[in-house]
């Protein structure tokens, strides 16, 4: 017979047991978040083998950091960034106070700022073109353009998510029933913590390619 507490494990709401080790809270862990940890360890992954070919490449070519103006809008662009995830932050303690509307203006602000991310770092593959910084030229200048361009598609399929969330959230909040619903919902409470874990991560990945390019550009 199942108790109360095996109820909440199986909702994601419970804690495991002290002394359980870590491959056994990893079976209690709810898949898809489970696939989530693991989708951000792959990205993380991937970045870093980018920004080792990155280093290996301005190494081997002996380019001397400096030949160039640091493109102005990627710093404005890391700001924003910052601030989306100051913003996002906000998301789960909205949720917690059954505040729909503010939660769905927080998603929203999210999503623009993210959009003013993307538009930033498109202009500053403009101002890299303007330095004679292109693509097809040097290999450590495509990698900037590539490192930038995988990095965008990230956040970009994170909007995607933020977008849906946002619609479901704008459509609970129009009806007090929906918006019991929506609260009282594990799983809507889960999808909000996934995509705050998914943005911040992100965000930090951002950071530190942003702090790489800073010091050999």
């Amino acid at each position: 017979m199942k108790t109360p507490d095996h109820d909440r494990r199986q909702l994601g709401t419970g804690r495991s047991p002290a002394g359980t080790s870590a491959f056994h809270r990893m079976e209690r862990m709810p898949p898809r978040l489970l696939m989530l940890y693991f989708g951000l360890l792959g990205i993380g992954v991937l970045f870093a083998g980018l920004v080792a070919l990155y280093v290996y490449t301005r190494a081997r070519s002996g380019e001397a950091p400096g030949g160039h103006v640091f493109p102005r809008f990627f710093s404005l662009s890391t700001i924003v960034l910052l601030v989306s995830s100051l913003v996002l932050g906000q998301a789960t303690r909205l949720y917690r106070a059954d505040d729909l509307p503010t939660l769905a203006r927080c998603l929203g602000a999210t999503l623009l700022l993210a959009s003013i991310f993307c538009g930033l770092q498109l202009a500053g593959w403009r101002e890299l073109t303007l330095q004679h910084v292109l693509f097809d030229d040097k290999p450590s200048g495509s990698f900037v353009y590539f490192i930038s361009g995988v990095h965008i598609a990230h956040i970009v399929g994170g909007m995607g998510y933020l977008l849906a969330l946002l619609l479901r959230t704008l459509h609970a909040a129009r009806d007090g029933v929906r918006t019991l619903v929506f609260i009282r919902n594990p799983y809507r409470r889960r999808q909000l913590q996934a995509i705050t874990t998914y943005w911040h991560f992100v965000d930090a990945v951002w950071v530190v390619l942003f702090a790489v390019f800073l010091f050999l550009y």
